[in-house]
């Protein structure tokens, strides 16, 4: 009798853990604005259109702060808020300091929302209506965002440094960072296929240029010119992390990858006689089967830890909490 309560109680015990945290994900939907703000899409894409236009690099940099933001705690938009005297913010962490840029585009599409719908849309599912546009306006799939999320009031500038990982990070460190978040390892293929889009800094991928012998010569003696062996001479200077086709998504990356001219060392990775060469093979042999693991992976990357209601916030300002 004893044994039949017992197990009566860790049934219910179990069902209201397992309605909790589906409840979690259960509160994003694609049409969560679709009465409260109507005009939400059409909004951010014309601003995002427009920030793209000025600089095309605008849209790696647009998807690579949705990618930061979802990587530490969850996608709640903590990565947007500014250092104070008395707050300290992820913007300074290792991997953003000097490297995470677009935020004035995600102040100009939330001054645009504010006007249409004030105090509605958190900047956290700005971010992630950004990173949808700005893939499908450089050529690359489109898919319906999943929203509702709410924006933190914190922010941790140590969970962003241990979180992102580094371009130094061998294959299993990368296959372990995005298991713990419940990404795949094709998910995690398919999610660096983002960078067939954007540069990186010479900082990055130095190392990389000068001591790697898994890398095409004439590649790395390209990379070499803007970029010399001696730390502090030309850190910031720039390279396309696709040296076919920067400013279009496709799958040149995969293509790069299989030549040995991936620029980061983390990219290389992925293709180096592991357990990920097939699916590289896979992505540059069959574009469509890469964009639509590419969707499936960024619907499941926006799915990590949302804030949804009550907790969290909509921010009036995105760079502080109200």
């Amino acid at each position: 009798m004893a044994l039949a309560s017992s197990f009566s109680k860790f049934s219910l015990i179990l069902l209201l853990l397992v309605l909790f945290l589906g409840s979690t994900n259960a509160q994003l939907s694609t049409n969560f604005y679709s009465k409260s703000c109507p005009y939400l899409f059409w909004t951010v894409k014309y601003t995002v259109h427009s920030a793209i236009m000025k600089e095309a690099r605008m849209g790696a940099s647009l998807l690579r702060l949705f990618f930061h933001d979802c990587f530490v705690n969850g996608c709640d938009g903590s990565l947007l808020l500014d250092d104070t005297s008395s707050f300290t913010g992820e913007k300074n962490a290792v991997p953003n300091r000097n490297s995470a840029r677009g935020f004035n585009v995600v102040d100009n599409i939330k001054s645009a929302v504010e006007n249409v719908c004030p105090g509605v849309v958190s900047c956290a599912d700005i971010l992630a209506i950004a990173a949808r546009d700005s893939v499908k306006i450089l050529g690359g799939p489109n898919w319906d965002v999943k929203l509702g999320r709410r924006d933190a009031r914190t922010a941790s500038q140590a969970a962003a440094n241990n979180s992102i990982p580094p371009p130094t990070s061998n294959l299993n460190q990368l296959i372990s960072r995005f298991n713990a978040l419940g990404l795949s390892t094709r998910d995690l293929v398919a999610l660096s296929g983002s960078h067939t889009i954007g540069q990186a800094r010479c900082t990055s991928f130095r190392a990389r240029i000068y001591n790697e012998s898994n890398i095409d010569r004439s590649f790395a003696q390209t990379r070499q010119r803007n970029c010399p062996r001696a730390t502090g001479s030309g850190d910031n200077n720039l390279a396309p992390l696709d040296i076919q086709t920067p400013t279009f998504f496709d799958n040149n990356y995969f293509k790069n990858l299989i030549n040995r001219r991936g620029l980061l060392h983390s990219d290389q990775q992925l293709f180096n006689g592991g357990s990920t060469d097939s699916i590289v093979r896979g992505y540059n042999n069959n574009p469509s089967s890469f964009s639509s693991d590419f969707v499936t992976a960024m619907i499941k990357m926006g799915d990590i830890s949302p804030l949804t209601a009550p907790r969290g916030e909509i921010r009036k300002n995105c760079r502080r909490v109200n």
